[in-house]
């Protein structure tokens, strides 16, 4: 049975929950979370701004760098020919931002850095021995020092009157990279998670939770015991539904973690990026 479980961050047994939901599952769901919502939905409105506004343009990335605007359609899933039907912009801690969202972006990325390496605590007291033992360090300590955790701010826009290639949906189906992500509650439904025999279910993420799945390199640092998930985001049933916004906050180990014998987070992260059309 593909159980995704709600667990709320004040409860004692908070971490083995937690940690067995991701076992299970590749997900898991936090509720009574630090971060309250009223400071998402600031984020959602402040970006939605961004997005709405030409000067968005001058922000856009430069080849160098994976920093900054990336413009609607600039990416695809790994083995998927299609572009997905989104916008979004990439944070990382010296990236310039807009001014107008500078405060809330700041403010949000330092705490969900601080969350993710608390999950990362939950993780590694909750794994068996054989396995945690086999890792190159600590799990929070490949966090430490690294500057290569990402928040993504998303923008789904509205597909009324659009037409697009068949097949497009706002996110193909794909698994993260990374160790953990961290993803606050979208505007809008549409997140699903499929299960070992195929099938896909909604991710449970209502306003004032996070969604948290475990991404590709901690699948392969723990040898397969945490998997990491397919998920996609699917085109709204109504062509009239209005746009989505989403932010998922990717939390990267420093570049030189040994995930395992012969590979590097950086050397990882690198291959995955060209497979995804965002690398060089």
């Amino acid at each position: 049975m593909f159980n995704i479980q709600a667990v709320s961050f004040r409860d004692p047994d908070a971490p083995a929950a937690f940690t067995r939901s991701l076992r299970e599952t590749g997900f898991a769901v936090l509720k009574d979370h630090p971060i309250a919502p009223e400071r998402i939905d600031e984020a959602y409105r402040d970006w939605g701004y961004f997005f709405a506004s030409p000067s968005k343009e001058s922000f856009t990335h430069k080849p160098s760098s994976p920093e900054g605007y990336y413009p609607f359609r600039s990416e695809n899933a790994k083995g998927s020919p299609t572009k997905d039907l989104k916008e979004f912009f990439q944070v990382y801690p010296a990236t310039a931002l807009p001014g107008e969202v500078e405060t809330t972006t700041r403010s949000l990325y330092e705490d969900l850095v601080d969350l993710g390496g608390t999950l990362l605590k939950w993780i590694e007291a909750n794994t068996p021995e054989d396995v945690r033992t086999a890792f190159s360090e600590p799990l929070p300590e490949m966090l430490s020092g690294s500057a290569q955790s990402m928040l993504r701010i998303l923008h789904y826009p509205s597909q009324e009157g659009q037409v697009f290639d068949a097949g497009a949906t706002r996110a193909a189906a794909h698994e993260d990279i990374n160790l953990i992500t961290l993803l606050l509650a979208g505007s809008a439904p549409g997140l699903q998670a499929r299960d070992r025999e195929g099938n896909w279910h909604e991710v449970p993420c209502d306003p004032g939770m996070i969604a948290v799945n475990t991404g590709d390199m901690l699948e392969l640092a723990s040898g397969g015991h945490y998997p990491s998930t397919t998920h996609r985001v699917v085109n709204p049933p109504d062509a009239k539904a209005g746009p989505r916004f989403s932010m998922p906050m990717f939390i990267h180990p420093r570049p030189e973690v040994k995930l395992s014998r012969d590979r590097t987070a950086n050397d990882y992260l690198t291959e995955r990026l060209r497979e995804i059309g965002l690398g060089s």
